[in-house]
């Protein structure tokens, strides 16, 4: 089994594609309620959908990049506001978190062979 996608509710439709867009993903579908968008590398995807009503999403969005740091250094030339540069994580991961215009919270990051494969992995289940 594979991951299709995660969608996120947002706001202001127009200001969301373009905020991902300037993050360097290429948008697949287009329509004012729902955008789809393919990740720069791999075959994953997200969407957004607009939400009329309040919301409060929790969730967390992560997109790996080996690129961290010059990733952050060219999307703060363009403007976008980070609420925490690429930092060491104890977890062996280095983040940089970010917040879309609708409060979606992302984190870029770089964990290498930690991501599937950290010190304390456990055997696999199931």
């Amino acid at each position: 089994m594979e991951m299709n996608q995660v969608t996120l509710p947002v706001k202001n439709m127009d200001e969301t594609v373009e905020f991902y867009l300037a993050l360097g993903f290429t948008q697949i579908v287009d329509t004012p309620h729902y955008a789809r968008f393919s990740c720069p590398k791999g075959n994953s995807t997200f969407s957004l959908f607009l939400e009329s009503e309040e919301f409060k999403n929790g969730a967390i969005i992560y997109f790996e990049t080996e690129e961290l740091d010059k990733l952050v250094e060219t999307l703060a030339k363009k403007g976008v506001q980070f609420m925490q540069l690429p930092t060491e994580q104890s977890y062996l991961w280095k983040e940089a978190v970010l917040k879309d215009p609708s409060g979606n919270k992302i984190k870029l990051f770089w964990a290498g062979e930690n991501r599937l494969s950290p010190p304390w992995k456990v055997n696999k289940r199931g």
